[in-house]
């Protein structure tokens, strides 16, 4: 059973200051690191849609807020600490709390209007960032991806692993964000009458290896040599 945590009071911040932090954003990416920007034409034009990223840094959403210049819902665990120099960033761009173990039916009701509102939801597919390399990921996330098979659009970022580092060395790290091409939950599910928890699991295998199709391959851990990651990579060219 979790327990209710200060973080669980969050909720995205209102989009005018979204739209001003983006220069924030812009600041980090052209100021503070060398940051290389691939495939921005399958950004859709308009919502709804869902933004899949790996995650393997506590800065990741501001780079993905710096590639597409536009607020995003992100959902962020709440059942986790956020170390004191991050939590100011958390409160004021704001997010979605989400239970990591048990998803909450408000997690879901709140995704949802993102969507009925035509934005932009993000979420991080292998939930706590823990590990440099691709993993598995968790079912409750991918069941928010399904909802009512909005396109999806996965997104890959490396180089911000030693970011910290990197700035206190005066060093400006040479970041990688690749935005693949846009699919829907049911165009890769070729499978039926399979049970629930199977195809939250295969749907994820296919969200996973879409982001590992934009990594470098060191980074694509339980997923490495997985035969779909060529073929997303095409598709993506």
């Amino acid at each position: 059973m979790s327990t209710r945590t200060r973080l669980d009071s969050y909720s995205p911040s209102p989009k005018w200051l979204r739209y001003v932090l983006n220069y924030l954003s812009l600041f980090l990416g052209s100021i503070l690191t060398k940051t290389h920007i691939k495939g921005r034409r399958h950004i859709p034009d308009n919502g709804p849609y869902i933004i899949a990223i790996n995650h393997f840094s506590m800065v990741d959403p501001a780079f993905v807020v710096y590639a597409l210049q536009r607020p995003v819902s992100f959902l962020a665990a709440s059942d986790q600490p956020i170390p004191w120099f991050y939590k100011w960033a958390a409160w004021l761009y704001g997010f979605i709390p989400t239970n990591r173990t048990k998803l909450a039916p408000s997690t879901i009701k709140r995704a949802k209007k993102v969507l009925q509102n035509n934005d932009i939801l993000g979420i991080f597919p292998e939930g706590t960032s823990t590990d440099k390399v691709i993993r598995y990921a968790k079912r409750g996330v991918v069941y928010l991806s399904t909802i009512d098979n909005t396109p999806i659009l996965p997104i890959g970022i490396s180089g911000l692993e030693h970011v910290w580092i990197n700035w206190f060395k005066g060093n400006r790290p040479t970041v990688r964000i690749e935005i693949g091409k846009p699919f829907q939950p049911s165009d890769d599910n070729t499978q039926n009458n399979i049970p629930k928890n199977q195809l939250m699991d295969l749907i994820g295998e296919i969200v996973m290896c879409r982001i590992a199709a934009l990594l470098p391959e060191k980074a694509h851990g339980v997923f490495k040599n997985d035969e779909r990651i060529l073929q997303f990579r095409k598709e993506n060219q």
